[in-house]
């Protein structure tokens, strides 16, 4: 498997609008929204990273990073997500290489932390963890879980971007 992980370009935008949809089509806790997100994000100027994986170029994945608001205003902070797999290559690694590097771009560009919800299990092999100091309203505390950069663990209410509310283009 030759596999390529790289920035999104201008031609990726409909291949990871197909492969978002693809992954989450059968997903249990999806909104079947995910791929509306994305473009929502691209829209307004917030899709911090926007990584492509691809297989004899052919986009095969995509992962997404966006800034966060915490409500005691810490700074720095952003979401990971949606990171989608096209199905016929998942349970392959290709998603926690997308985060891996996605991770490591985030720190280079000195954030202070990343959030995600998602399974627990999945998300803390990468060293994300239930912070009780962080929460997301309406969410399990175990389903959220943040990953610090920096020695401070802010303290607060985390919103995503209004254009995680979005239901279609």
């Amino acid at each position: 498997m030759n596999l390529t992980i790289r920035q999104e370009t201008e031609s990726d935008v409909q291949a990871i609008f197909d492969v978002t949809k693809l992954a989450f089509e059968t997903h249990p806790f999806s909104s079947k929204t995910e791929q509306f997100i994305i473009n929502q994000l691209r829209k307004n100027n917030v899709l911090t990273i926007s990584l492509v994986a691809e297989i004899d170029q052919v986009v095969i994945g995509h992962i997404a990073f966006s800034p966060v608001v915490i409500s005691s205003s810490a700074k720095g902070w952003y979401g990971l997500g949606p990171v989608s797999v096209h199905p016929d290559h998942q349970r392959a690694g290709i998603g926690s290489k997308l985060i891996i590097e996605g991770l490591h771009l985030l720190k280079s560009k000195n954030a202070n932390g990343c959030v995600v919800l998602g399974e627990p299990e999945f998300y803390s092999r990468f060293g994300f963890k239930c912070e009780p100091s962080l929460r997301l309203n309406g969410v399990p505390p175990e389903y959220f879980m943040a990953l610090k950069f920096s020695s401070s663990l802010p303290i607060g209410e985390v919103s995503y971007h209004d254009a995680f509310n979005t239901t279609n283009d």
